[in-house]
């Protein structure tokens, strides 16, 4: 008789992911890795502060923050014709492989006295230039590794890998600054990204992926398949918009609890700690989300968090914007894995490294605009408008994404026959 799987844990949507013999052996390395990403949101900017002159803390610390990030976008075109068609593992492992290079570069140079603002800029540069390209690897690698039906969950499990670190990282960077120095979580950085490498390097089988693309291959052949796909362009465009209007909030907020709430920044933290519980949440729950329309999904998602975000930009008492807020993390969360969901099941794995680069790479550049955007709408509106119009904006994004969602699946009228006249899905 067949053994029941109809009980906890094998009925969950996740039992699948945690079990597949391979991905098992890779989740601990990245779970370790995203803990030493968290660390490095406190760790950068503070090694910038002490390094920088102290007239100019703030230009180097904005600096190093768009360095660890930022230079992937040009990664993206750059090795583009190297990495086309590279597998998942592969891809993921050359990143980590850099990263730990580049960043275990930043101590050496500190013990060796050679240590300045600017190289240290120059090093977290060279760290995020495969950044796309490596993000791309870990969602093609689910793709490769399962099948469709599985992919929200994994993605989901990526998604609550890197939102647990966020909460964790933090605080722990904080200990380990005032005790041993921040050069020195750069390092353990550098050694986590390091045992991730090792991990893709030991646990996956060397000829996983799918065949190398030929050589002459455009280095932008991702935003090519984009382009020419109205589905995937749109899905874009809505990430694109989604993150951009967020990005005014980081602003806002600090102002918002100082002018507006009259607080410290002691609020500001557990504002932020609400958002991050609220994620955790919701990136658990993403996969349980597998049989739910995805494309509709992913817009509701938009329309619910600019809804949840409207408390805060209406001046509601703290006891209603504070739930509001943890429910807009709530919301966030799902969206990564529903819209990766998308492009796996949009784009062949031959094509999906390139896809997926192709779409970090714009996106990564989303949120520091929008952050730039936000000093001049603080400045010109005050921070709890520039809150509202944020998420009124990003209402009526996801209503207008919805509208051309509508007429797109209206357009596909079926003849008597009962086949679509136009359109692909």
């Amino acid at each position: 008789m067949p053994p029941d799987t109809s009980r906890f844990p094998r009925s969950s949507p996740y039992w699948p992911v945690v079990s597949h013999p391979q991905l098992r052996r890779v989740l601990p390395g990245l779970a370790v890795s995203a803990l030493g990403d968290g660390m490095a949101v406190v760790a950068v900017p503070w090694l910038a502060k002490e390094l920088g002159p102290p007239d100019r803390h703030g230009i180097w610390i904005a600096l190093a923050m768009a360095a660890y990030t930022v230079p992937s976008a040009v990664g993206t075109v750059v090795f583009g014709r190297l990495l086309r068609g590279r597998g998942g593992a592969q891809l993921a492992g050359w990143d980590a492989t850099l990263r730990a290079c580049a960043l275990a570069a930043i101590p050496l140079a500190h013990l060796a006295g050679m240590l300045t603002i600017g190289l240290y800029v120059v090093l977290l540069a060279a760290s995020a230039l495969l950044h796309s390209w490596g993000s791309a690897g870990r969602f093609t690698l689910v793709a490769e590794l399962l099948p469709q039906r599985h992919h929200l969950p994994a993605n989901a499990v990526l998604g609550t890998i890197a939102g647990f670190a966020t909460i964790a990282g933090p605080p722990l960077a904080g200990i380990l600054i005032s005790w041993a120095g921040s050069v020195w979580v750069i390092a353990l950085d550098a050694a986590t990204f390091a045992a991730l490498a090792l991990t893709y390097r030991l646990a996956l089988p060397t000829n996983g992926g799918p065949a190398r693309s030929e050589g002459g291959a455009s280095r932008t052949a991702g935003f090519a398949v984009i382009r020419r796909d109205p589905a995937l362009l749109g899905l874009l465009v809505l990430s694109l918009g989604f993150f951009f209007l967020f990005g005014p909030v980081y602003v806002a907020m600090p102002i918002h609890v100082t002018d507006d709430l009259h607080a410290s920044a002691t609020l500001l933290g557990v504002f932020y700690a609400a958002f991050g519980v609220g994620g955790l949440v919701g990136g658990v729950a993403a996969g349980h989300l597998r049989r739910w329309p995805l494309r509709v999904t992913t817009i509701g998602i938009v329309v619910g968090f600019g809804i949840a975000m409207l408390p805060l930009g209406l001046g509601a008492p703290l006891g209603v914007s504070l739930p509001a807020f943890a429910l807009a993390g709530l919301i966030w969360a799902p969206y990564t894995s529903t819209s990766m969901a998308l492009f796996q099941r949009s784009t062949s794995t031959t094509q999906l490294p390139a896809v997926l680069a192709a779409n970090g790479a714009i996106l990564v550049l989303a949120v520091p605009l929008g952050t730039m955007l936000g000093g001049p709408l603080v400045g010109a509106l005050g921070p709890r408008p520039t809150l509202l119009l944020c998420a009124v904006a990003i209402v009526a994004l996801g209503l207008v994404a919805g509208g051309f969602a509508i007429s797109r699946r209206s357009a596909r009228t079926p003849d008597p026959t009962g086949t679509e006249v136009s359109g692909r899905r």
